[in-house]
């Protein structure tokens, strides 16, 4: 998922894509322990995606709180 794409959703959203993707890579975790993963790479996309979402929400705190600082 691009940056930009995550810029455009909610906050609702942006946790929820956390936790999907949290509970995603958990899953790549056990099926690369078990020898079952095909696409290693997943591993490596799923952590930017989540990372991406992270930064997208503590920018918008950030925001909210110099928002709320000058007013």
């Amino acid at each position: 998922m691009k940056y930009k794409d995550i810029k455009e959703l909610s906050d609702a959203e942006l946790v929820k894509k956390v936790e999907e993707g949290r509970a995603e890579l958990f899953n790549l975790r056990f099926q690369m322990a078990t020898s079952q993963l095909d696409n290693t790479a997943r591993v490596k996309n799923v952590k930017k995606d989540i990372a991406r979402c992270l930064t997208e929400q503590t920018a918008r705190q950030k925001a909210a709180e110099k928002t709320a600082a000058q007013q």
